[in-house]
């Protein structure tokens, strides 16, 4: 079957989601305050982060604020969002390895063994382009490559629960969006900017799963405290910790 996630390594688009997207995502600010108010509720000392499908790392340039000493590892498979990265670091690169991988693939685990476990792993708007049966497969890899104790977090784009919640959802982001693009002078009108909502080539790439779902599926594999941390519709952030040892 065709993998639908592979629009994402065109440089364009990914230029596209940075400039256009990635700043109007509804309560982003509150999203990364809770990042940091549970992993540092949760842990003790972070010395060892996996961004996953990192995007620009915006989660995990977040959390090297606070933990500026930790090893920070950005994988993703697309080239044009490993740049971005790069791009926005200020920081020295001794601490911070770069992964080219896919994980779609079960592979991609191997490209980071040697990095060995990691107190968070961290992932925002990435799994959900995998099947359902993938996102599980993946939850799993990540859960066998955490630390004892340690911490994942997704920032995930979920199944509205109704029709009511998917069409309140899409008109608050194209609201979002509309007032995101005006603030930088664009004077494109509400409706062009809801075609392009509507119509955006990453769409069919959208696998979504009900988060009330994805936390049974990570009960299942055995992390604790699994819960729903932050939702607003169809944005997510949720999560568990591993048990320690």
């Amino acid at each position: 079957m065709k993998r639908t996630d592979e629009v994402w390594k065109t440089a364009q688009l990914a230029q596209t989601f940075l400039e256009g997207v990635r700043g109007a995502i509804p309560l982003a600010n509150e999203q990364l305050q809770m990042i940091l108010r549970i992993v540092q509720m949760a842990r003790s000392e972070v010395n060892s982060v996996l961004d996953l499908g990192c995007g620009d790392g915006i989660l995990g340039r977040t959390i090297l604020t606070q933990y500026p000493n930790a090893k920070i590892v950005f994988l993703d498979f697309s080239e044009s969002m490993i740049s971005a990265v790069k791009d926005k670091l200020q920081t020295p690169e001794n601490n911070i390895e770069f992964v080219l991988e896919d994980f779609g693939q079960k592979s991609w685990v191997n490209s980071v063994q040697d990095f060995g476990k990691f107190d968070v792993i961290v992932s925002g708007f990435a799994i959900h382009h995998q099947p359902d049966s993938r996102k599980k497969e993946i939850y799993q890899e990540i859960y066998n490559l955490l630390t004892p104790a340690g911490v994942f977090l997704n920032l995930e784009h979920v199944q509205s629960a109704s029709n009511l919640g998917e069409s309140v959802f899409n008109e608050m982001f194209i609201d979002s969006l509309y007032r995101y693009h005006h603030q930088r002078g664009n004077s494109q009108s509400r409706e062009e900017i809801a075609q392009q909502y509507y119509n955006r080539p990453d769409k069919a790439a959208n696998i979504l799963a009900p988060v009330e779902l994805q936390c049974q599926w990570l009960t299942d594999i055995g992390f604790l405290d699994v819960d729903c941390f932050l939702k607003v519709l169809e944005l997510a952030l949720f999560g568990g910790i591993k048990p320690a040892e």
